[in-house]
């Protein structure tokens, strides 16, 4: 298998047991990202873009298809069935995700949780503190922010924290569910260098935008999202 990952006729249902109702996240959904390479989503809220990701990295489990991925460290794996424990290792090593929301442990501080993002990948106290440095420096996080907690930050703070925790590992897979929704223009650039940067580096990842302008020549390939089909 040459690309990173391949995704075949995944369909993902949610059923409303109270309703009796079932509805449709994604039907029937493939697409192809070889190594390196940068993906785009498009598409209107509520067309299933951000439900791809979700069974990628197994929030979701799909209905019916196969998730391929091309591991550095397992070899090649179909996300759609492999067990947990597998899964954690993955998530852990290789493959990140950030989304609008953060979702850390109570008293954690900024510095802490992207020094520990540093630390899971194996690196040693001091690479991690260095890195963390670095990463929020590049995210112009105002220092004085670095050893507070982050629920008391704003929503674009958050974001940015988000993004440093999930960009400070260089995964070998990157999800991004609008990694740009509340920024400002000066901080979407900085977060388009750091894309362009794992980039070069052989990151692969696929990404979900609202903002058109943003991914302007970033993008290898881009589908859009219409109703639970990729096109």
């Amino acid at each position: 298998m040459n690309a990173v990952l391949e995704v075949r006729d995944v369909t993902k249902e949610f059923t409303i047991h109270q309703f009796d109702k079932t509805i449709t996240g994604c039907r029937n959904i493939s697409l192809t990202i070889e190594h390196g390479a940068f993906v785009g989503i498009t598409g209107r809220s509520g067309s299933g873009k951000s439900t791809i990701l979700k069974l990628i990295y197994r929030s979701y489990v799909p209905q019916n298809g196969t998730i391929m991925y091309d591991s550095r460290d397992l070899g090649l794996l179909n996300l759609a069935s492999c067990n947990e424990r597998v899964m954690l290792q993955l998530r852990k090593l290789e493959i990140g995700y950030v989304s609008q929301f953060l979702n850390v442990v109570p008293r954690t501080t900024a510095r802490e949780i992207v020094e520990q993002a540093v630390l899971e990948i194996g690196q040693d106290h001091a690479t991690a503190q260095s890195r963390a440095r670095e990463m929020l420096a590049h995210f112009e996080l105002d220092e004085s922010l670095w050893d507070s907690y982050p629920n008391t930050f704003s929503g674009g703070e958050k974001l940015r924290l988000n993004i440093a925790r999930a960009m400070v590992k260089h995964p070998r897979l990157l999800l991004l569910d609008e990694p740009t929704a509340s920024l400002d223009v000066h901080s979407k650039t900085r977060v388009r260098e750091l894309i362009e940067r794992l980039k070069t580096e052989g990151t692969t990842m696929l990404g979900i935008f609202h903002d058109i302008e943003f991914m302007g020549g970033l993008c290898d390939r881009e589908y859009n999202m219409q109703a639970g089909f990729l096109s």
